[in-house]
């Protein structure tokens, strides 16, 4: 069973589409705008979110950046506009497929099959990596220090994985920045100073170890010895 998230305003559509996939074996939650959707997008645990383009309070465009920034959950985009750049915008800014209003719900049905399935079946090459006691789980979406687990967000989970990923190595800020931010982030530009501190404040100075290692005016690297 799969839950999915419908952020649609229109409600006979969004109801529509939320009795088919009960009907599939799904649990559904729904959010009738912009800003209701995006607040339930990061905070709950969706294997699946529709979402339309055309909301009010926050437009579906901007509720997909500010999700991938967080989270790689898929994301199909629902529009009664079929015009190219607005498929092209939706898909560079991260989404996984696209569907024009009005469609089949057979069509719709079989591309959140297609969309879960490709996610599931993406494993990384490696999917745990270990630094000085410290182990990350990407399949599990889990730390853990000499076996004791480690909360940590999204960002602080990105940051630690692209670092172990990348031990003996140097990371400057700007590839941090884009790796775990986006290119297109407008935030505050010492972020993520802001999260190694945080990574530091849970794991180095909480266990007593020696993890993230500072090069002056240059970026981070965790190094294995």
């Amino acid at each position: 069973m799969s839950k999915i998230l419908i952020i649609e305003d229109e409600a006979k559509i969004a109801r529509f589409i939320e009795l088919e996939l009960k009907h599939e074996g799904n649990e559904v939650d729904k959010a009738a705008d912009g800003r209701e959707g995006l607040d339930k997008a990061l905070t709950g645990q969706y294997d699946l979110i529709l979402l339309d383009v055309m909301l009010p309070g926050l437009n579906g465009l901007e509720v997909l950046r500010r999700v991938r920034l967080e989270s790689d959950v898929p994301i199909i985009m629902l529009t009664a506009r079929d015009a190219v750049m607005d498929k092209v915008s939706g898909l560079d800014a991260g989404a996984d497929d696209y569907i024009t209003k009005p469609f089949a719900i057979e069509e719709l049905l079989a591309r959140i099959r297609v969309a879960l399935k490709k996610h599931v079946g993406v494993a990384p090459k490696s999917n745990k990596l270990e630094v000085k006691g410290v182990s990350l789980d990407e399949d599990r979406h889990e730390v853990t220090v000499n076996g004791e687990n480690v909360e940590l967000s999204n960002r602080e989970f990105e940051l630690l994985h692209t670092l172990m990923q990348n031990k003996n190595i140097v990371m400057d800020r700007d590839k941090l920045m884009n790796l775990v931010c986006g290119y297109d982030y407008m935030g505050e530009t010492n972020i993520i100073d802001v999260y190694i501190r945080y990574l530091r404040t849970k794991i180095d100075d909480r266990y007593g170890i020696k993890l993230i290692n500072t090069v002056r005016g240059v970026g981070y690297i965790i190094k294995e010895d």
